[in-house]
């Protein structure tokens, strides 16, 4: 264990009130904000069927997404929309490894300055090499834990398919997390409520409908065999002979279901109406059938790791449970009010950022990083990107949610055995995390993600999150070795060029913009900018602790190449004279993150970064960019006090910047949602109003000329 000292009081307090003055909020001059009114005029309400247009409930750490009939009904009809996931954050599962691979066959060495290191890679042959890089890629993957839905008949007892479906009016109460679903079939009445509990991965649904009396309406649930796509629904129905479900009645009312896929083994238990009926029809195929001599059935439904010994909350228990939670969420932490405002936009931009809260509270708040598509359907099998910790997680902090954010930083901790290994391999001191991984922390094999390095700072950005938020002892001991052993990575990774007396970074190395080799890159701006932060700010958490300065880090900080300049705007890269062209004009514009993601710092000049800046917005392919490209514009542009491009820039009329009638970020017909998008506009809209450190100007990133009326509170100013 690393020795901290404490720090003496009067230093202390003294940086206590640092902390205080470097952090705001409330914008005090407004009144309070009508937070039940805003949040309620975005409540979600769908009249269709739409691929589209799937609604979800959720804790964090567990999510179930719904067609309009509340449930999980018909599947396959969003098989290629927003799918209709029931995933949580430790349903894994990998397929048997019969050919017996070993990780290290993923391997392959690059030279690195006068040495090999090797880096977990895709290999198109041998073949071995190219399987075992497959193997590990796609496994673990995460796992649909079951579909639940209605089995709807008509009087004849033809089954009901969407088209006779009439009258649909659902609507999701974002202030207590229910969706209520009404619809019509041959003109009598059903009304479904769903909600998910927050406190366990469970869902409990109320059904209300003459049709149960009719016997017309009973709940099924069916199991798939994972399918290890890429992206998808990761459900197999073909090979019902891999998997077993087994069906257990407890007792009248409760019954469990033990599923056992290959090496994975979960339950799920339920609990219904006592005259209710469960049986098995199939292998993987379950009827939950009411009593007839009823019109309102309920049931709730978990999913597990182990077994469950207690009684499972019913319905009432779990509709009470949403409405205190969700209402002490919205209650606390932050909130903004366009209300007044003459621009046409400002209702859509308060709808993106309210139901961003949501889907990030639903998706993105567990004791993981999340998946790109949260825990809606897999994407990159499921696994989570650390590079994009920063986009799903920060903005948790800046809207005064602290606690969402730790919740996942232990994770690090968990793996920190793993990434020093992985630096010790490749021959760097410290820590070096990976960037595709999962719970284990193996970096998963890729071409790409190996030689990416934006992800090593992010752990020390999240801890001085947290210490401005808390300011005390306890944070800086928390996190302190995290800290210090990714600086330790960052110091020994950059490589000293006696020509030029300076450190360089690269190659081999992939930046943030993906398009660039790794074996030609040198020195990428934000990513140079971004080692000079944290490198400094590991050094202040060092005297924060009353330890020295570490001389070799002050040696990297004071020698780190400066950001590449021509004709007065910033290079993509050294490596890259010809940035500005159209072979480099796509992809993330990182250049901007330097100013930006992080603050103003020597390594900026302010000039050149405005410069690069007009440069980049007339000249960017901008379809040929991500959802959380535009939040990033849009912070550059609140640095650099533009405040109507600011604006702009998170309503430009791009594919990739499109927000769906469910607040889902929408990228392309393969890849529907993705929340950095989402957590990206919260991060920049809680910079454009509370602004950042050393900022003069109120509501920095909106236009003073009485277009916009922005009244907001409890956010929390950026670094």
């Amino acid at each position: 264990m690393m020795n901290i000292r404490y720090l003496n009081f009067p230093l202390f307090i003294f940086l206590l009130i640092l902390c205080a003055c470097s952090t705001s909020k409330n914008n005090s001059s407004q009144r309070p904000i009508n937070r039940e009114a805003v949040i309620k005029r975005h409540n979600v309400k769908i009249n269709n069927f739409d691929s589209l247009s799937s609604l979800s409930v959720g804790n964090g750490s567990f999510a179930f997404t719904v067609d309009p009939t509340g449930l999980q009904s018909y599947f396959d009809y969003f098989r290629k929309g927003v799918i209709l996931g029931t995933q949580s954050e430790w349903g894994w599962h990998c397929f048997p490894d019969t050919a017996g691979y070993h990780y290290k066959e993923t391997c392959r060495e690059y030279e690195f300055y006068g040495r090999e290191v090797p880096y977990a890679v895709q290999w198109s042959e041998p073949e071995r090499k190219m399987l075992a890089a497959g193997y590990f890629r796609q496994n673990p993957h995460r796992l649909h834990l079951g579909v639940i839905g209605l089995k709807l008949t008509h009087a004849d007892g033809s089954p009901v398919v969407p088209g006779d479906i009439t009258n649909i009016s659902q609507e999701l109460d974002l202030w207590s997390g229910r969706i209520r679903s009404s619809f019509q079939i041959d003109d009598i009445p059903v009304q479904v409520i769903t909600y998910c509990h927050q406190e366990m991965d469970l869902i409990s649904a109320e059904i209300i409908s003459p049709l149960i009396e009719k016997g017309q309406i009973s709940v099924f649930l069916k199991f798939p065999y994972p399918d290890g796509k890429h992206v998808g629904s990761g459900c197999d129905w073909l090979k019902p002979e891999k998997h077993s479900s087994l069906l257990n009645i407890l007792s009248e009312g409760t019954a469990r279901i033990d599923r056992k896929i290959d090496s994975t083994i979960y339950y799920v238990t339920l609990n219904y109406n006592k005259d209710a009926v469960i049986k098995k029809e199939l292998a993987h195929y379950f009827l939950l059938i009411p009593d007839r001599n009823i019109d309102r059935f309920s049931f709730s439904c978990s999913f597990s790791e182990q077994k469950i010994k207690t009684v499972l909350p019913d319905f009432n228990e779990t509709e009470k449970n949403n409405e205190k939670i969700w209402k002490a969420f919205w209650s606390s932490g932050g909130a903004v009010d366009f209300m007044g405002s003459k621009d046409p936009r400002a209702f859509e931009l308060e709808r993106r950022i309210v139901l961003s809260q949501y889907l990030t509270r639903i998706q993105c708040a567990g004791r993981f990083p999340p998946q790109e598509t949260g825990l809606t359907f897999n994407s990159w099998y499921g696994k989570f990107h650390l590079e994009m910790h920063w986009w799903h997680a920060v903005h948790f902090a800046l809207w005064n949610r602290i606690d969402l954010l730790e919740r996942s930083l232990d994770y690090y901790s968990s793996i920190i055995e793993m990434a020093r290994k992985t630096a010790e391999k490749q021959g760097f001191e410290g820590v070096r995390w990976p960037k595709m991984t999962d719970t284990t922390g193996r970096d998963s094999p890729s071409s790409v993600g190996s030689f990416l390095i934006w992800q090593q700072p992010h752990i020390i950005y999240f801890a001085e999150l947290c210490y401005r938020q808390h300011k005390d002892i306890k944070t800086l001991q928390k996190y302190a070795e995290l800290v210090f052993e990714s600086a330790e990575f960052m110091a020994s990774y950059a490589q000293y060029d006696s020509s030029k007396d300076r450190y360089v970074l690269g190659p081999m190395l992939i930046p943030a913009q993906e398009c660039f080799k790794a074996s030609k890159t040198i020195n990428p701006p934000f990513e140079l900018a971004y080692w000079y932060w944290g490198l400094s700010k590991a050094q202040e958490w060092r005297e924060r602790l009353q330890m020295e300065r570490n001389p070799e880090w002050d040696r990297v900080i004071s020698r780190l190449s400066h950001l590449p300049v021509a004709d007065n705007v910033y290079l993509l890269a050294e490596s890259a004279p010809d940035s500005y062209t159209a072979r480099h004009t796509y992809d993330h514009p990182a250049v901007l993150g330097a100013l930006g993601m992080l603050p103003n710092t020597r390594m900026v000049d302010t000039s050149v970064m405005h410069a690069t800046f007009d440069r980049i917005w007339q000249i960017w392919q901008w379809d040929k960019t991500w959802g959380w490209d535009f939040p990033l514009t849009a912070m550059t542009a609140t640095r650099l006090g533009l405040q109507e491009k600011a604006v702009d820039a998170l309503f430009m009329d791009v594919q990739t910047n499109t927000y769906l009638i469910n607040g889902h970020n929408y990228q392309d017909p393969r890849l529907r949602i993705y929340l950095p998008g989402n957590g990206g506009l919260l991060a920049a809209v809680a910079l454009m109003c509370a602004g950042y450190d050393g900022c003069e100007t109120e509501t920095p990133g909106f236009p003073h000329d009485g277009s916009w009326k922005v009244r907001w509170e409890n956010l929390v100013r950026m670094p």
